[in-house]
């Protein structure tokens, strides 16, 4: 239950559902049925993906999960007492409400949320699996749009948005997915903060042969939302270890995780600007989701230095351009104050990824983070920015 109700409208930019079975397979055409499949490996169903077992989420069917928000004071305070990973994850049977809108609406007016986004969870670890087959990769996001809104649609009674998936590799193939995915309601597509790969190999998606996609996508007034993923690092830090592998929701080594931990999500901002994609393009609207913003400030600094040292290698201030098109979601664990003094207040919002693991057990708590700011700012962070971004009354 909440420790309070708000008395104003609260919109969360981070919620998530959890896929059923049927997600990535369903709608997979008969010539590529193999592509993911499900395989009992030891008396445990695991997921395949072209033929090769997947262990990115350990428990792919997601009926026993980690409790909501049970590493959230893990990663407010640590671990002190040295708690085992199964003593601070607290399984639990999953709720129906993770996996259907019905359910999960009410659960919301429980919470007090009024208005959500709402992402997949084992989706991510689709577009780096088929980094060497874009073809394939356009066909499984696609299979996957299918099913959610079949599912969940793209806007449940106006107040649930969950957010299909747009891939990059192939532009026109990119395109097509994103005007399938407005026709049928969808406010924003969710895509993923990496350097798509291609035909001939990996690129910026802010380089100038993606800007008809982002045309279209300022056409369509639709929100892009870069929400965490696996982009793909784990290949970097491997050269490092020298070991081959994947990316893995809960075991990582200690270099991954002191390493890696905001590089895709400054890579890919840095991208947005030195490649000229928000200067092309204005009126895109960018939101960061789940990246937290410890990285805001001083890649900020670095760009401040940067452009000091060579301003007419710039078509305008890169941090000019951030503050005019991205939207930052930060932590619980971190200071959505200090950001708000950074970025101001109109480009910061609220979001609780719930129901993992790693976010709030009780979303609207995070009010307490806001203490000391006017009402009206309050607002803005807890809802008022993301209802305008999403159109919501």
């Amino acid at each position: 239950m909440p420790s309070r109700q708000l008395d104003f409208p609260v919109f969360d930019a981070d919620n998530h559902m959890y896929e059923t079975t049927e997600a990535l397979t369903k709608h997979l055409p008969d010539s590529h049925r193999g592509l993911i499949d499900y395989i009992d490996h030891h008396g445990r169903t695991k997921i395949m993906v072209r033929g090769k077992i997947s262990e990115y989420i350990p428990n792919p069917t997601f009926q026993r999960v980690g409790s909501p928000g049970a590493q959230e004071e893990y990663f407010k305070h640590g671990n002190p007492e040295g708690k085992s990973r199964r003593e601070i994850m607290k399984p639990i049977d999953a709720l129906p409400a993770f996996f259907d809108p019905q359910p999960r609406l009410e659960l919301m007016d429980e919470l007090g949320l009024d208005y959500a986004m709402m992402y997949p969870t084992l989706a991510s670890l689709v577009e780096e699996r088929f980094r060497d087959a874009p073809d394939e990769c356009h066909i499984v996001i696609h299979a996957l749009n299918q099913w959610m809104l079949e599912h969940w649609t793209f806007n449940y009674e106006e107040r649930i948005f969950p957010t299909p998936i747009v891939t990059l590799p192939i532009v026109d193939k990119a395109i097509e997915e994103l005007e399938w995915c407005a026709e049928r309601g969808a406010r924003a597509v969710l895509i993923r903060p990496a350097a798509p790969p291609g035909l001939r190999g990996p690129r910026s998606f802010a380089l100038p042969e993606f800007d008809p996609f982002w045309e279209r996508v300022v056409e369509l007034d639709v929100l892009v939302a870069m929400h965490a993923s696996d982009s793909g690092y784990t290949r970097f830090t491997d050269e490092w270890e020298g070991v081959r592998g994947e990316m893995t929701a809960f075991k990582q080594s200690l270099f991954q995780m002191a390493i890696s931990h905001n590089r895709p999500i400054q890579d890919a901002v840095t991208s947005w600007v030195a490649h000229g994609a928000l200067t092309r393009h204005p009126e895109l609207k960018v939101a960061i989701v789940e990246n937290g913003s410890s990285w805001v400030r001083p890649l900020l600094a670095h760009l401040e230095s940067v452009y000091e040292r060579f301003p007419h290698a710039w078509e305008e201030h890169p941090v000019e351009a951030i503050k005019r098109n991205l939207w930052i979601h930060p932590f619980h664990e971190d200071d959505p104050v200090g950001l708000i003094d950074l970025v101001g207040v109109d480009n910061v919002i609220f979001g609780s990824d719930y129901p993992h693991v790693e976010g709030m057990a009780d979303p609207i708590s995070f009010v307490d983070q806001l203490e000391g700011l006017p009402d009206d700012q309050t607002r803005k962070v807890m809802g008022g920015n993301m209802s305008a971004l999403m159109k919501v009354a």
